[in-house]
C-alpha cells in the first residue's frame, strides 16, 4: 500500500533558482581560500610536502614519503593528484599547482551533490501530494528545486569552508564520496551497462575513496548501496515493469562487483588500517572526549543536521524509499565513523553531502514559522560575524577602534597589516550583495521551496569570502610556517645542507618550501654544518646524534604559537666545548 507523502507543495513554489546567480554564488564560495596564500599548518602543508617530494621522485609512488618518513595519512590518490599537477604544470609554483586539482574536486563535490539530490527527488515516492484539481509541483521542477536546496544546505554547513579548501586526503575523500552518492542516486535513470555516466562514476568514486585512505568506508557504503538497490528492485518497482527490474538488478550486481574490486585494491596497496577508538576508552573518565564529539556534531553540520532530523521524522513512513534510505545510510555510516575514529572533523566532513540531501527534503514539510526562525537566526548570526570581520580589519588599517588592533598585535606579534584594493573591493561587493539578499528575502516574494536556505548559504559564503580577503594576510601569517622558516633560513648557510631531528612533516615541508633548505635526517655522524631540533624531541637528541659535535646557536619561536619552537645548532669540532642546550620550556 502506498503511504501518503508529507510534502504538500504547489507548482508556484518550485521555480528554480536563477542559474547565473547560482554559478556566481558557487564561484564566490569555491575560489577564495585556494589562491593567494601559503600552505597552512598542519595537514595542509604536510600533504603538500609529500606531493612535492613525490613529484621529484622516480620511484616510491606506491609508498609516499617525506625524507624517508612515511606520509602522515595512509592514502595514495590524494598525493598522486598533487604530484601529477606539479609535474604537468612545472611553470607554476608547486604550492599553487597542487591546489588546482583540489579546486576541481570541490567543484565536483558541489555538482555531484546537486545531481544526486536531483535524481533522488525524482523518485516516485519522493513526489508531493497530488491536488484534487491539479496545480501540484511537476516532478522535474520539483526535483530541480529540491536539488537547489540541497546544494544551498551543503554550502551553508559551517564545517565545510576551511577543510574543503585544503589540499588534504579529506577533500579527496569528500569528492569521491559525493561522486559515489550521485552514481547510486542516479541508478534508476541510467543503464548500468553504459560505460560513461553513473556507472563510471560509481567505479571512480568507490575506488577513489578506497585509495584515498577510506577503504572500510567505501566497502560499507557499497554494501549499503547494494542493499538499497536490491530493496528497490524487490519492492520499489511494479512487477509488470520487467525492463526496470532488470536494470535495477544489473545495478545491484555492479555495485557489489565494484565494492569487491575496491576491497581487493586496498589489500594490494596495503591500505587497510585499524583506526577504531571509542571516546572515553581506555580512560573511563573520558567524558570530556564525548563532550568534544557532541559539540563538533552540533556546530560542524549546522544547519543541515536539524533539518535532516526533521526529514527523518516527517518521512518516517517512507524510510525504506531510496530518497530517504540512501542518504540516511551514507550519513549514518560517516557519522558513526566520526565517533569511533580520531580525525573527527575530517571524517564528519564526509557526512555533509548526504546530510544536505536529507535537509533538502525537509523544506517541503516546514511550517512558515520555522522557516522564519531560520531566517532570523541566520540574519543575526552572519551579520554579526561580518561586522566583526570588518571592524577588526578597519582597526588593523587605521588603529580605530584601538582594542582589536591591540589584540591582533598581542596574538600575532610581528605582523604588519597591508592594504589591497582588490581584496577591499571584493569584500565590499560581497557585503553589498548580502545586504541586497537580506532585502530580497524580507520582501514579499513568491514562495520558493529553497528560500529558507538562501540566507544560511549566503551568510556562510559572505563570511568565508571576507576572511579570505580582508583577513587573509593575518590568517596567512598566523597559520603558516613562513615566519619561522625564514628566520631559521637567515641563520644557516643556504648553500649547505641542514640536518633535522624530531620535526614533523609540516615543519619539515615548511623549511624546505619557505626556507629553501636542503634537509636530511640527523644521524650519529654529523654530515651537515647545522642541525634543527624540535623542542619536544630535545630529551631524545643524545640518542640520535653525537652531542659534542654540536653547539647550541639559537631558539626560534613561531610567532603565533608559544609552544612550537625549534632549536638551531652549529657543528663544531669534536674536541670543542659545546654550549649547553637551553632547558626545555
Amino acid at each position: 500500500m502506498n503511504k501518503p507523502s508529507p510534502a504538500i507543495i504547489a507548482q508556484s513554489a518550485v521555480r528554480r533558482l536563477p542559474r547565473m546567480a547560482l554559478l556566481l554564488f558557487c564561484a564566490a564560495y569555491v575560489l577564495p581560500g585556494f589562491f593567494g596564500r601559503a600552505p597552512w599548518k598542519n595537514e595542509d602543508i604536510a600533504a603538500f610536502g609529500v606531493m612535492r617530494e613525490l613529484a621529484g621522485a622516480f620511484s616510491g609512488w606506491l609508498h609516499p614519503q617525506l625524507l624517508g618518513q612515511p606520509a602522515g595519512f595512509d592514502a595514495l590518490m590524494p598525493y598522486w593528484l598533487g604530484a601529477l599537477a606539479i609535474k604537468v604544470l612545472p611553470f607554476l609554483d608547486p604550492g599553487l599547482a597542487v591546489r588546482l586539482p583540489y579546486v576541481l574536486i570541490l567543484v565536483m563535490t558541489l555538482v555531484t551533490t546537486w545531481y544526486g539530490v536531483y535524481y533522488l527527488a525524482r523518485s516516485p515516492k519522493a513526489q508531493p501530494v497530488a491536488f484534487a484539481f491539479g496545480g501540484e509541483a511537476s516532478p522535474i521542477d520539483y526535483a530541480r528545486a529540491i536539488a537547489d536546496a540541497g546544494l544551498l544546505a551543503l554550502v551553508a554547513s559551517l564545517g565545510l569552508a576551511q577543510l574543503s579548501h585544503e589540499t588534504t586526503p579529506a577533500l579527496a575523500q569528500l569528492g569521491f564520496l559525493a561522486l559515489l552518492f550521485y552514481s547510486m542516486a542516479a541508478s534508476p535513470y541510467r543503464s548500468a551497462t553504459r560505460v560513461f555516466g553513473p556507472a563510471l562514476g560509481l567505479a571512480t568514486g568507490m575506488v577513489g575513496l578506497a585509495l584515498s585512505g577510506a577503504p572500510t568506508l567505501a566497502v560499507l557504503l557499497g554494501l549499503g548501496g547494494a542493499f538499497v538497490e536490491w530493496f528497490h528492485t524487490r519492492w520499489g518497482i511494479n512487477e509488470e515493469d520487467s525492463t526496470r527490474k532488470q536494470q535495477s538488478q544489473q545495478w545491484t550486481w555492479l555495485i557489489i562487483a565494484v565494492t569487491v574490486l575496491s576491497a581487493v585494491l586496498a589489500q594490494v596497496f596495503d591500505l587497510w588500517r585499524w583506526r577504531i577508538h571509542i571516546p572515553g576508552t581506555p580512560d573511563p573518565a573520558g567524558v570530556r572526549e564525548w563532550g568534544s564529539v557532541a559539540r563538533l556534531l552540533v556546530w560542524f553540520a549546522w544547519p543541515a543536521w536539524p533539518l535532516a532530523l526533521w526529514t527523518i521524522y516527517r518521512w518516517r513512513r517512507q524510510l525504506g524509499s531510496r530518497h530517504v534510505a540512501l542518504p540516511l545510510w551514507f550519513a549514518g555510516i560517516t557519522t558513526l565513523a566520526t565517533v569511533v575514529t580520531g580525525a573527527s572533523d575530517r571524517t564528519l566532513l564526509l557526512a555533509l553531502p548526504p546530510l544536505a540531501a536529507l535537509a533538502a527534503f525537509a523544506l517541503p514539510t516546514l511550517r512558515r514559522s520555522v522557516a522564519s526562525l531560520i531566517d532570523w537566526f541566520t540574519l543575526i548570526f552572519f551579520t554579526t560575524c561580518a561586522l566583526t570581520i570588518w571592524v577588526v580589519w578597519l582597526s588593523m588599517q587605521t588603529g580605530i577602534p584601538r582594542q582589536p588592533a591591540a589584540n591582533v598585535a598581542r596574538l600575532a606579534p610581528g605582523f604588519e597589516p597591508s592594504f589591497s584594493w582588490l581584496a577591499f573591493l571584493i569584500a565590499l561587493g560581497a557585503t553589498l550583495a548580502w545586504a541586497w539578499l537580506v532585502k530580497w528575502r524580507a520582501g514579499r516574494q513568491r514562495a520558493a521551496v529553497w528560500k529558507s536556505l538562501v540566507l544560511p548559504a549566503g551568510g556562510a559564503t559572505l563570511c568565508w569570502l571576507l576572511l579570505m580577503t580582508l583577513w587573509l594576510p593575518l590568517l596567512d601569517y598566523a597559520r603558516s610556517y613562513a615566519p619561522l622558516s625564514r628566520q631559521v633560513a637567515s641563520m644557516v648557510d643556504p648553500a649547505s645542507c641542514v640536518e633535522i631531528f624530531g620535526l614533523d612533516s609540516a615543519q619539515t615541508t615548511a623549511l624546505q618550501y619557505h626556507g629553501q633548505l636542503r634537509l636530511r635526517q640527523a644521524g650519529p655522524r654529523a654530515s651537515c654544518p647545522f642541525l634543527i631540533v624540535d623542542t619536544e624531541s630535545q630529551n631524545a637528541l643524545a640518542t640520535a646524534v653525537n652531542l659534542p659535535d654540536w653547539a647550541f646557536l639559537a631558539t626560534v619561536r613561531r610567532p603565533t604559537d608559544k609552544n612550537e619552537n625549534v632549536l638551531v645548532f652549529r657543528r663544531v669540532s669534536a674536541d670543542a666545548p659545546p654550549r649547553p642546550a637551553p632547558a626545555r620550556p
